[in-house]
């Protein structure tokens, strides 16, 4: 059973700051709401109240809306206008597709002196004859009935023979309450064997289990009784067979196009069927929860995961010995929502409770790895420093060469900072005069050294 909730009434009220005291107009529809109450309490200001497409089956708890102008309560179970004397103020008041069968309870609406709209169509009582002249000649103030205007002409007929026509109108609700009496009495007893059901079971197994219970003879029951289990038996195993034969889809067609009267008990029959189909759809669409995804192995193994289905570049560094990991998450993403870990072997990032995980090509250094974010791109950069191997400082730039050459020696020189020219000794062609200066020997002797001298008798020694 749905009530209307203080929640429910502030939730509707968005557009007067969530304030319901001064609240002048509240709409509550379609809310399977069965019963009308605290409204009259909490919003005494209320001056537009929509209730329509629910299932209240009376009008009551609005006596104390003394500033209502308009009620809707169309597409509802009304079957009689009530407790609407304190509303003073009131307009407007429309009961379309409701079971107001007692046509006279419309003459307590002769105190609402300010009554100009009154829809009673697709109710019972719109069918008696001399309908609307009753309607009219009862409530003078009324300006249009079922959208209709009531015009002066229409007005001065419906008060000659007022009498007569309100003698019909009485008969005919006579005739309309005997049948809606019996409709109830219908709807009870539906309603009884379907709750009766599983006890009449229980007693016909108690019936089978007692012999003599049925009224016979105990010297007939050997030959009576297993007859009727037998039959019983059969007639249980055909049921059985027929219900599980019935699909979904055709219990579904057999509901609806059942032939029954339109009544508040079908309407609530309809609507309950429609709220457990809703709810068996629910309980069938949850979902079960996930196994834990695996992130390493119980062997060890690191697993490639990417949950947030980020997308990544990984490259190594080789002047730097390091691996870089740029991973493109959401540019407005707070960092907060992020968190790094980096182990030697992989990188885990956590994004809004998903996991990215890589595994790395080479070990690296946790210790020393950096993350950052980028201001332009919002992209996560992990700096990763190799465990093996020596940071290289970046080298600066070699010196512009105007003419460009391929030569193996010439590449080997631009890649060195310093150049140096290397001449081979066998290559000199001079007289080496670091040795020229004479040696004494250990017997006192001089001896002159040259490099690659020969002594060529032809030529007079040096003086």
């Amino acid at each position: 059973m749905v009530l209307i909730t203080e929640d429910m009434v502030r939730r509707r009220a968005e557009h007067n700051n969530c304030e319901i005291l001064s609240l002048e107009e509240v709409s509550l529809h379609q809310q399977d709401i069965e019963k009308i109450e605290h409204v009259d309490k909490w919003c005494r200001d209320l001056k537009i109240l929509y209730l329509q497409n629910n299932l209240i089956p009376r009008i009551e708890n609005v006596y104390r809306l003394k500033k209502l102008e308009y009620l809707n309560l169309a597409l509802n179970n009304v079957e009689l206008i009530e407790n609407l004397e304190g509303c003073e103020s009131l307009q407007k008041l429309d009961l379309t597709v409701n079971f107001v069968g007692r046509l006279s309870s419309v003459e307590s609406l002769k105190n609402n002196l300010h009554l100009r709209e009154l829809f009673l169509v697709g109710n019972p009582c719109t069918e008696f004859e001399g309908y609307r002249q009753y309607v009219v000649a009862s409530l003078p103030q009324l300006k249009y009935l079922d959208g209709k205007e009531i015009g002066r002409s229409e007005r001065i007929r419906a008060r000659q023979g007022l009498d007569e026509v309100r003698r019909r109108i009485r008969q005919q609700e006579q005739d309309y309450l005997q049948k809606r009496a019996s409709e109830k009495e219908e709807a009870q007893r539906e309603g009884g064997e379907v709750q009766r059901a599983p006890e009449r079971e229980s007693r016909s197994s108690v019936k089978a289990k007692n012999p003599g219970f049925d009224g016979r003879w105990y010297t007939d029951i050997n030959n009576t009784i297993p007859v009727h289990e037998d039959n019983k038996e059969i007639q249980g195993r055909e049921e059985k067979e027929k219900t599980s034969c019935l699909s979904s889809e055709d219990q579904e067609r057999e509901f609806w196009e059942k032939p029954c009267a339109y009544t508040p008990e079908s309407r609530l029959e309809a609507h309950r069927h429609l709220d457990e189909k809703k709810k068996a759809k629910e309980r069938k669409a949850v979902k079960t929860p996930k196994a834990p995804r695996t992130l390493i192995t119980p062997h060890g193994r690191v697993m490639n995961v990417n949950e947030p289905k980020l997308d990544f570049n990984l490259t190594e560094n080789g002047d730097n010995n390091t691996i870089v990991l740029d991973l493109e998450v959401y540019r407005h993403m707070d960092t907060s929502l992020m968190d790094v870990d980096v182990q030697p072997t992989y990188a885990r990032v956590t994004v809004k409770g998903k996991i990215f995980q890589l595994v790395l090509p080479a070990e690296v250094r946790p210790d020393s790895s950096t993350a950052k974010r980028s201001q332009i791109t919002g992209h996560l950069v992990l700096t990763m420093p190799k465990a093996q191997g020596e940071i290289k400082m970046a080298t600066p730039h070699p010196p512009k060469v105007s003419k460009s050459s391929n030569t193996p020696e010439e590449k080997t020189r631009k890649g060195n900072n310093q150049q140096r020219l290397e001449v081979d000794p066998s290559k000199h062609s001079g007289v080496d005069l670091a040795n020229i200066v004479p040696r004494e020997n250990r017997a006192g002797e001089q001896t002159i050294f040259y490099d690659n001298f020969v002594d060529d008798p032809d030529v007079p020694p040096l003086m």
